[in-house]
C-alpha cells in the first residue's frame, strides 16, 4: 500500500500541483492511525527535502510558526487522523491567503482495514480522465436548460431550471485563485439556479448521519421533492428521520441544493469509505439537503441562516442534461474535452 500511495502521490505532486525541487514543502502529520502513518511514509519518499512536523509533538505556536518560511507556490501537506485545530487559526484558509498550495487528508482514522485500501486507490490521478471528462461535464452542465436523474423503479428527479456555473474539483488549478484542497478528489458540482424548480422522486442508498459518517440503510429511501423541498421520505430509517428533523428544526424546511457529479472511480456502492467528506467524490450523483451552500449565493438566502449541508447518495441509473445522456451503467459517457494544454 505504501508503494501504491507513493506512486499516486508522485502523480498528484508533479501533474496536479507541478511541484518541483525548487519549491519548499512542509508536511504536518500525526501518528494516531495506520492510514496517517502510511501516507506520511509515502510523502517522505516523494518529498525527501521537505520538512516533516509531528503535530502532536509540538505546541500550537510552533506549528503555526512552521508555515512562516514558506513562500507563495510552496507546498503545505496536512495528514490528519481527525482534523488539526489551532484555536482561531483557520488552517487551510490562512494557508491559501499566503498563496500556498495545500493538500489536506483529514479524518483518516475513520477509514481502517479495506477502507484504507480503497482510500489509497482513490488517490490515483488520471489527468486525461479528470480534466477531459470533467471539463466536458462542466461544459454540458453550463449549456443545459434542464437535468433529469433517473434512479430506477420509475423514479426521476427533474431540474427544470438552468444550472449554476459548474465548479471543478479535478486537480486542475490553472487560473484558479487557490491550488489544492481535500484529497482524494474527483467531482463537478452545481445546483439549480431556481431552487424551486426541482421536483420528482429519487432513491438514495446512503446519507451523512449526524456524526458526518456514512449511513447505509438496508433498502433505499425514496425522497419526494416538491418545489425544491423534501415533502416525504418513503422507507426512511429512524436515523434519517433524525437528520431531517434536525434540518427542519433549524431551517423550517429541507431544501435540495447541491447537485454533485462524482467522478472518482475507486469508490462505488460496494466500495464506500466511512468518511462522508471523502466518499462524496464517488462516481455517480449526490445531492445536499439543507440551505447551506457557500459557493452559490441566492437572493432569498442569507448565508448565516443556512446551517445544514447533508450529503445523500442517489441510486444513479441515468443522468440527462437536456437530450444528452451523460451517465449510464455506472460511468460518465461524455466525450472528453481535449486541448493542447490538457
Amino acid at each position: 500500500m505504501i508503494e501504491t500511495a507513493e506512486k499516486h502521490l508522485r502523480d498528484i505532486l508533479s501533474i496536479a500541483f507541478e511541484h518541483t525541487a525548487a519549491q519548499s514543502a512542509l508536511v504536518v502529520y500525526d501518528t494516531r492511525c495506520e492510514l496517517a502513518a502510511l501516507l506520511t511514509e509515502a510523502y517522505r519518499r516523494c518529498l525527501p527535502a521537505a520538512r516533516f512536523l509531528d503535530f502532536e509533538a509540538h505546541s500550537a505556536a510552533t506549528v503555526r510558526s512552521a508555515f512562516d518560511p514558506l513562500r507563495p507556490s510552496d507546498l503545505a501537506v496536512l495528514i490528519q487522523s481527525d482534523n488539526f485545530r489551532l484555536e482561531a487559526f483557520r488552517l487551510r484558509v490562512e494557508l491559501f491567503k499566503r498563496g500556498l498550495k495545500v493538500i489536506e487528508h483529514p479524518h483518516l482514522e475513520r477509514m481502517r482495514g479495506r477502507e484504507a485500501v480503497w482510500y489509497v486507490d482513490a488517490l490515483a490521478y488520471d489527468p486525461a480522465y479528470y480534466r477531459g471528462v470533467g471539463r466536458a461535464l462542466q461544459d454540458s452542465i453550463d449549456r443545459a436548460a434542464s437535468c433529469v436523474v433517473r434512479s430506477g423503479a420509475g423514479d426521476e428527479l427533474v431540474f427544470s431550471s438552468r444550472l449554476e456555473s459548474a465548479k471543478l474539483n479535478v486537480g486542475d488549478y490553472r487560473g484558479m485563485k487557490n491550488a489544492g484542497g481535500q484529497f482524494p478528489i474527483g467531482e463537478v458540482f452545481t445546483e439549480a439556479r431556481d431552487l424551486a424548480a426541482v421536483d420528482g422522486r429519487i432513491r438514495i442508498f446512503a446519507f451523512a448521519d449526524t456524526t458526518f459518517m456514512v449511513n447505509r440503510p438496508e433498502r433505499p429511501i425514496t425522497l419526494v421533492v416538491r418545489k425544491g423541498c423534501i415533502s416525504e421520505a418513503v422507507d426512511a430509517t429512524p436515523e434519517f428521520l433524525k437528520v431531517l428533523a434536525g434540518i427542519r428544526a433549524d431551517e423550517g424546511e429541507v431544501r435540495v441544493r447541491e447537485l454533485g457529479f462524482g467522478m472518482n472511480r475507486a469508490f462505488a456502492p460496494d466500495r464506500m469509505v466511512s468518511d462522508i467528506g471523502t466518499v462524496e467524490r464517488m462516481c455517480g450523483i449526490h445531492l445536499s439537503l439543507g440551505a447551506k451552500h457557500a459557493v452559490y449565493q441566492k437572493p432569498d438566502f442569507r448565508r448565516k441562516d443556512g446551517r445544514h449541508h447533508v450529503d445523500v447518495f442517489a441510486v444513479t441509473e441515468s443522468v440527462r442534461l437536456d437530450d444528452e445522456e451523460v451517465y449510464r451503467e455506472g460511468m460518465w459517457t461524455v466525450a472528453p474535452f481535449i486541448s493542447p494544454s490538457s
